[in-house]
């Protein structure tokens, strides 16, 4: 049920309506990559930015998914969109503005201290002016619980479209996360994890003695060295992961919005391995004309530009990163749907060259692809297209670092990269 309602109930509407329910249906507004702002990434020239356009873009984001309905019972829902514009529906704009108070009181929304602008305390000429009208402008930021949260759910969502009921702690072989699975035992041999298959090395013991004499084995059973027998488990390895993300144009063109849903893969992971991989890290790059690192609270708020696809710089900035850890297994997942089309020149300069498939921009990307390789490092990448430039430079990309390529579509983009993590997190001693 995502309402609850007594025949008593004297509370507000607001009260009655599923918290979680409404952030899974607000996740679209929340990791908003730009698809529909004509700005491509200035953000201070678009006016849907500036703060009071954000509020009403979220009032209006929550009276969107009021009208997808079982929020609240029907015959409220019939009451209050009777009108629904919030402006004059007085009553429906306090139950938005009780929600969005809700969700701030949670921890889904955090307020920012409004912007005030002082009235001008002196004129250009020396006098002192009248007291002006405060400007004051509500701001509001998505908080790290907003964003674990919508993680949480986009797990749970794709896990489920692999065919599993839930996703945690499995002793399968087909999704390991993170648990040891028990395997036949052995002998206790120096060095190994003392960890003991009691029944077996009780069971050794009582044999041993009654092959050594007639009778009931003696209690206080002695039991030797020879006797002690260890469980095989699963030995998992531990994994530093840089995923970079492609956030060029052309991730939003054609009419398509790729960028989101690799946001939502991002928060995803991150979820993933904070709950399930502790000794497991994940960073994120951001790679267009240039390439940065980006803490992972901040990628809900990022959005795609007016750039070029410079995936060296994007390597050099993930090779850094990895280079730091001390882990088992160090790997670049790269998601991208452009061939490079970006250099980043020794004295700083961006080359650029729109078509693609430049022989200075290939060439200098591949020697980066042969530096990871020679470090150690993994590259899977995940393409969001399938034209043939693309598809021969992921190829070399390949076949020079000994990884895999994925050619996916934005509605399986998870399934693929979730399985791809998950397989490769266990393997078996023998």
């Amino acid at each position: 049920m995502k309402y609850v309602r007594y025949k008593k109930h004297s509370g507000q509407e607001a009260d009655d309506i599923d918290l979680q329910e409404l952030m899974n249906r607000l996740s679209d507004f929340l990791l908003q990559s730009g698809f529909a702002s004509q700005y491509y990434g200035f953000h201070e020239m678009d006016p849907e930015r500036s703060p009071e356009r954000m509020m009403d873009q979220l009032r209006q984001a929550i009276l969107r998914a009021l009208e997808e309905g079982d929020l609240l019972p029907p015959e409220m829902m019939e009451q209050l969109l009777e009108n629904p514009d919030i402006d004059q529906n007085q009553k429906l704009r306090d139950l938005i503005d009780q929600l969005i108070e809700r969700l701030t009181q949670e921890g889904y929304v955090s307020p920012q201290p409004p912007h005030v602008t002082p009235p001008p305390q002196e004129t250009p000429g020396g006098q002192v002016g009248a007291p002006g009208k405060q400007e004051i402008h509500a701001r509001f930021e998505i908080t790290d619980k907003a964003l674990d949260f919508l993680g949480f759910k986009t797990l749970r969502d794709l896990l489920a479209s692999l065919g599993k009921s839930s996703f945690g702690r499995h002793d399968t072989r087909d999704l390991a996360t993170g648990i040891e699975s028990s395997g036949s035992s052995k002998p206790y041999e120096f060095g190994n994890t003392l960890n003991l298959d009691i029944p077996e090395t009780l069971f050794h013991a009582m044999r041993r003695q009654s092959a050594e004499g007639p009778g009931v084995p003696a209690f206080p059973l002695d039991i030797d060295y020879q006797d002690l027998m260890v469980h095989q488990c699963e030995y998992q390895s531990s994994c530093a992961t840089v995923l970079m993300l492609d956030c060029s144009h052309s991730m939003i063109l054609y009419g398509e919005d790729r960028f989101t849903p690799a946001k939502r893969v991002a928060l995803a992971l991150s979820h993933l391995i904070h709950t399930q991989y502790h000794g497991d890290s994940l960073h994120c790059v951001l790679f267009h004309d240039s390439a940065e690192e980006i803490p992972l609270g901040k990628l809900a708020r990022v959005q795609v530009g007016p750039y070029y696809t410079n995936t060296r710089e994007g390597l050099r900035v993930a090779q850094r990163i990895l280079n730091r850890q001390k882990k088992d297994m160090r790997q670049i997942v790269m998601i991208t749907d452009g061939k490079p089309s970006a250099l980043t020149l020794e004295d700083g300069r961006i080359y650029k060259n729109a078509f693609g498939l430049d022989p200075l921009v290939v060439t200098q990307t591949l020697e980066e692809v042969s530096k990871c390789r020679r470090a150690g490092i993994l590259i899977n990448t995940f393409m969001l297209a399938s034209d043939y430039s693309l598809v021969h430079f992921v190829q070399k990309v390949t076949e020079l670092c000994r990884g895999k390529a994925y050619f996916t579509t934005p509605y399986n983009l998870g399934q693929y990269l979730l399985m791809d993590y998950l397989q490769k997190k266990t393997r078996h001693i023998h």
